[in-house]
């Protein structure tokens, strides 16, 4: 994954020293946490159409399915007293976990999360108010 981050950080034209500290925040983030798992969509066991915008919506549909998987997994995870964090990375190296993991071509990663126990627990951050962020009519 490193391999594939520094070659997107390259072509954005990041500057060496900001690339490679990104790839080491990255490996540490990944090598620090005691448990990682990996969140994958198949689609093979999904509904397939005949025309694009149906198989659009099933796809959409899959998306939807394992982000609100990952979602439960990390208040799961909060309720046991765990700190979790998710990161979207594997699907900017979807081809190289697949074979790095040895994983059925039909499993798209999507998201890799990591939970430990928190060292410390930080300050909630400000949240926009619920009138800010919402339309009711």
């Amino acid at each position: 994954m490193a391999e594939d981050f520094e070659r997107d950080l390259r072509k954005d034209g990041l500057p060496k020293e900001k690339i490679r500290a990104q790839i080491i925040r990255s490996k540490e983030r990944i090598t620090s946490a005691p448990v990682a798992i990996l969140l994958c969509l198949d689609m093979s066991e999904m509904d397939s159409y005949p025309d694009e915008k149906r198989n659009k919506a099933e796809t959409m549909m899959a998306v939807q399915s394992v982000a609100a998987a990952g979602l439960q997994l990390l208040l799961a995870a909060h309720a046991e007293g765990l700190g979790g964090v998710w990161a979207c990375w594997p699907l900017f190296a979807q081809e190289t976990i697949k074979k790095t993991l040895n994983l059925s071509q039909s499993w798209e990663p999507q998201g890799m999360f990591f939970f430990g126990y928190p060292v410390e627990i930080p300050e909630a951050r400000e949240r926009k108010s619920l009138q800010d962020i919402t339309i009711f009519r």
